[in-house]
């Protein structure tokens, strides 16, 4: 079944904020295999002009994936999360998240389709700093399979 198109438009509130430590940051860093200086020590971010280590430009899929849960779980929507993949994931980015920011999401639903039988939605995540600063806007694609036929 189809979702509904009225979801459209739908934004959900904002999540607790997610602190960005430095720790998190390395161990992100290290996990994909990016050894940027900039991302685990503060003096080699500072010679590139940042107050502290920054993240990896895929770090904040973590804060934004979580956020894009309470879309997922609207009961409302009726998605069925057994049978969704993850898309596709784009990034756009104000400036880099940092050691010390402490970070938002706000989720809303940018688009559904339905193609060949599958649910196709698209979520943007805007991340916001403690001032309210936009930091970066994720869109997040999520596909619902289409059930098999029985």
């Amino acid at each position: 079944m189809a979702l509904d198109q009225s979801f459209v438009g739908r934004t959900y509130p904002p999540t607790p904020a997610y602190e960005v430590g430095r720790e998190k940051i390395r161990e992100f860093a290290e996990a994909v295999g990016d050894a940027n200086p900039a991302y685990v020590d503060a003096e080699a971010a500072r010679a590139l002009g940042h107050a502290d280590v920054i993240a990896p430009p895929t770090f904040v899929f973590s804060i934004t994936y979580r956020a894009a849960g309470q879309v997922v779980q609207d009961p409302q929507l009726g998605l069925d999360y057994s049978r969704v993949v993850h898309g596709d994931q784009k990034f756009s980015y104000v400036r880099p998240v940092r050691a010390g920011d402490r970070l938002t999401v706000t989720s809303t639903i940018e688009s559904i389709k339905s193609m060949a039988g599958n649910d196709v939605i698209d979520i943007r995540g805007a991340v916001h700093d403690e001032t309210g600063e936009l930091v970066v806007t994720a869109l997040t694609k999520l596909v619902a399979r289409a059930a098999e036929e029985a």
